[in-house]
């Protein structure tokens, strides 16, 4: 391969904001729900680069096939890999979980699910193009480069929309997230591509909800609290399991097994026996592999506020950030109707975008 950068190449990243910046000269866009992902081409040759430094070429083999078509012959894309859920009868909408089944030891696995989960790509940033290094140049050239020469791209390759409007991106935060995307993405004008730094800014979803802890898994490093496990009740009374919350300075750690000891040792637990559809602690995947993951049960007598951005089916998509314990709440009262679901939106208008 011989192009002006080669892998591996970390890529740029971007700072968490608590307000949108609405600066003269920047520019929005989606923030994709998937994997970080440069992609270098030369000729017949691919290489898909996680943010990671791993390659993920095996793991997508009709996304090489997909840059080899659309792409320029010698080019670095900084992209976005995700995995749009078709269901009949549904709209179409990013699902993460899909997208990290693509990730399996088995080339025949991952042959099938290239076939049945297919990848799109979304592109937004131009690294190098022929012999020309655009590192150094500011984002808005490199962005006008973009469009020029991804100006035929037909999906599953995308370029992705962008506005320099801050109203309009306001409107996007809000309506794009009924289609799986989770915030914003803002670039000043002048931004070269520095890789590593966080140059850019997140302004993502952030939203708090009232939960039951049902147990707890201990740390690592000894006989202190690792992660809470938290629960929501449904319409039956079921208790789910929908994620935990596990940033603990080391001392909190500590006070919060002294916190716990009062609710251990349950006669009877919710997560004891699954029942039919209920999600519970515990169960393996290709992520824990050999991976403790038995956990301490809790009376399900605790309520603690945590503050999460987005949910994933029924489940928090991400770590939960404990906020304060609930002592007013009735823990029968932790239930799924809580919760802020934004408006359905199809993925494939998001993309559409102009």
């Amino acid at each position: 391969m011989d192009l002006p950068v080669l892998p591996p190449l970390e890529p740029m990243l971007a700072k968490p904001v608590s307000k949108l910046p609405d600066e003269p000269g920047m520019t929005f866009e989606p923030k994709w729900d998937g994997y970080r992902c440069i992609i270098f081409r030369d000729g017949d040759e691919v290489e898909l680069a996680s943010r990671g430094g791993k390659s993920l070429t095996r793991y997508f083999p009709e996304v090489v096939e997909l840059v080899k078509k659309q792409f320029p012959p010698r080019s670095v894309i900084d992209c976005e890999i995700v995995v749009i859920r078709r269901d009949e009868g549904q709209l179409p909408r990013l699902n993460f979980d899909l997208l990290g089944q693509r990730i399996h030891p088995a080339a025949s696995r991952v042959k099938k699910l290239s076939v049945e989960t297919p990848a799109d790509v979304i592109a937004f940033d131009l690294l190098a193009l022929d012999d020309r290094l655009l590192m150094d140049e500011p984002y808005s050239v490199r962005r006008a480069l973009l469009a020029d020469v991804l100006k035929g791209v037909t999906p599953p390759v995308h370029l992705t929309p962008v506005t320099t409007d801050a109203a309009t991106a306001r409107e996007w935060f809000t309506a794009f997230e009924g289609a799986g995307l989770d915030g914003l993405i803002a670039k000043p004008a002048d931004m070269t591509y520095v890789p590593g730094k966080r140059l850019m800014f997140k302004f993502k979803h952030s939203r708090t909800a009232d939960v039951v802890v049902a147990g707890f898994r201990y740390h690592t490093s000894g006989p202190i609290v690792g992660s809470l496990l938290l629960g929501l009740y449904d319409d039956d009374g079921t208790l789910h399991h929908v994620g935990v919350s596990s940033s603990f300075t080391a001392a909190r750690r500590k006070e919060l097994l002294d916190e716990l000891e009062p609710y251990r040792n349950p006669t009877e637990h919710p997560w004891a026996v699954a029942g039919e559809g209920q999600r519970v602690p515990g169960a393996p995947s290709r992520w824990s592999g050999t991976k403790d993951l038995s956990f301490e049960p809790l009376r399900p007598e605790l309520v603690v506020e945590v503050g999460y951005d987005a949910m994933e089916g029924d489940r928090f998509r991400h770590t939960a950030q404990f906020q304060r314990w609930r002592p007013d709440r009735e823990p029968k009262s932790c239930r799924y109707d809580q919760l802020d679901r934004p408006i359905s939106l199809n993925v494939d208008e998001v993309l559409a975008t102009p």
